[in-house]
C-alpha cells in the first residue's frame, strides 16, 4: 500500500469510527438532572448550584456535539478557567441532549428528555416526555442564571459550543429571546461559536461561484438558511431575527488548521458544501457576509487560532480560545 492510499484507509477508518460513536449511545450520562417544565435535562455542572453562589461572576455553557459528551466539554471547560485563574468564580454548565439509542443503552428515567437522533441540533422538540425544542431548554437554563438570590455577583453568561455544539449556538444566538431578561437585570450574555461544520445564512446568496441553486434545493432551509424555521422560531420574522442576532455579541472562534475538506465530521451535504470546502473558510465566508450586510459595525468577531484543527480541548484552552470564553 502507498503513502497515499494509506492515508485513505486512515481517513476512512477515522469516519467509520465516528460514525459508529455519533450512532451508539453515550458512554457517559451527566450525573445531575435540571427540572424543567415538563421533563428534566441531564447536565454536568462544576459547582452545586442548588444552594447560592455568592462567589460566582461568569456562568458558562458548554454545548457537546454529536457525540453528547458532555461531562467531555465539561472537563475541558473546567481546565479552560483554570488556565485562565477564574475556575472559583465561574460556574459551568454542560447541558447532555440525550436521544434514543442512549435511552436503549442506559435506560433513562422516564422524566428524562431524550431527541430523535441529532434533531436537538436544529432545536427541535424532544421525542419524550414531553415535546421540549432543546433551544427552549437552554432558555429555561438561562432563566435559572436570572436569579439574583442564588448569583448575586453574576455579571456574565457565555454560551460556547465546539463543532455540533458551535452549530448549536449559531443558530440559538439568531432565533433566542431569553437573553433580554437577563440583559435587562445587568448580566451581559455573549455567544462564543467554534469551527462548526455549517451556519445558518441570513441570505440566499452563497460564496461558492459554482454552486447552483437548483441542485441543492434544500441550501436555504434551515438548519442551513431561513425556510422552514423551527417552531421554536415561530413569529420571528426574518428581518427580525437578523436585527437581533447582528447586536448580539458573538465570537467566531476558528481553528487556523481546521482546513480537511474530508474530515470525517464535517458536513459534506451541498447545503454545507455551497458555505464553502472546509470549517475555517465557510466561517470566514460567513463572517465576509455579516460585514457586508451590516457596514455600519457589527458587535462580533472572527478570531483564528494559530495551530490548531478540529481540537475542542485546544481551541478553548488556547491563549485565543480563554480570552474569547473568559475575557482573560
Amino acid at each position: 500500500m502507498g503513502a497515499r492510499g494509506f492515508v485513505s484507509w486512515v481517513v476512512l477508518l477515522a469516519a467509520c469510527t465516528t460514525a459508529q460513536a455519533a450512532e451508539h449511545g453515550v458512554k457517559a450520562l451527566s450525573p445531575e438532572r435540571l427540572a424543567l417544565n415538563p421533563g428534566e435535562l441531564s447536565v454536568g455542572l462544576s459547582q452545586d448550584w442548588q444552594h447560592p453562589l455568592p462567589e460566582v461572576q461568569r456562568a458558562v455553557i458548554v454545548i457537546h456535539g454529536r457525540l453528547r459528551n458532555a461531562q467531555t466539554y465539561l472537563h475541558s471547560a473546567q481546565q479552560a478557567a483554570a488556565q485562565a485563574g477564574v475556575l472559583s468564580t465561574t460556574l459551568i454548565i454542560a447541558p447532555q441532549f440525550l436521544n434514543e439509542r442512549d435511552n436503549t443503552q442506559h435506560r433513562l428515567p422516564d422524566a428524562v428528555l431524550r431527541w430523535q437522533g441529532n434533531d436537538w441540533m436544529g432545536g427541535q422538540p424532544a421525542i419524550s416526555p414531553a415535546p421540549v425544542s432543546s433551544y427552549a431548554a437552554l432558555d429555561q437554563i438561562l432563566n435559572q442564571l436570572n436569579d439574583r438570590t442564588r448569583f448575586p455577583a453574576l455579571r456574565e453568561v457565555v454560551i460556547a459550543g465546539h463543532s455540533g455544539g458551535a452549530q448549536v449556538v449559531q443558530r440559538y444566538a439568531l432565533t433566542t429571546r431569553a437573553d433580554k431578561a437577563l440583559q435587562a437585570n445587568g448580566i451581559k450574555v455573549r455567544y462564543v461559536i467554534a469551527n462548526p461544520s455549517s451556519y445558518v445564512w441570513l441570505t440566499k446568496q452563497r460564496p461558492i461561484a459554482t454552486f447552483d441553486a437548483a441542485t441543492c434545493p434544500g441550501f436555504n432551509t434551515w438548519k442551513y438558511g431561513l425556510n422552514d424555521l423551527p417552531a421554536y422560531a415561530k413569529g420571528q420574522k426574518h428581518h427580525q431575527l437578523e436585527a437581533s442576532y447582528v447586536e448580539r455579541d458573538v465570537t467566531y472562534l476558528l481553528g487556523a488548521n481546521d482546513i480537511a475538506p474530508h474530515h470525517p465530521a464535517l458536513d459534506k451535504s451541498c447545503e454545507a458544501e455551497a458555505q464553502g470546502a472546509f470549517r475555517l473558510v465557510r466561517g470566514k465566508h460567513y463572517f465576509a457576509s455579516l460585514t457586508q450586510r451590516h457596514p455600519q459595525g457589527l458587535n462580533q468577531r472572527l478570531v483564528e487560532v494559530p495551530g490548531v484543527g478540529h481540537n475542542g480541548d485546544q481551541m478553548f484552552t488556547s491563549p485565543e480560545g480563554q480570552k474569547a470564553l473568559f475575557g482573560q
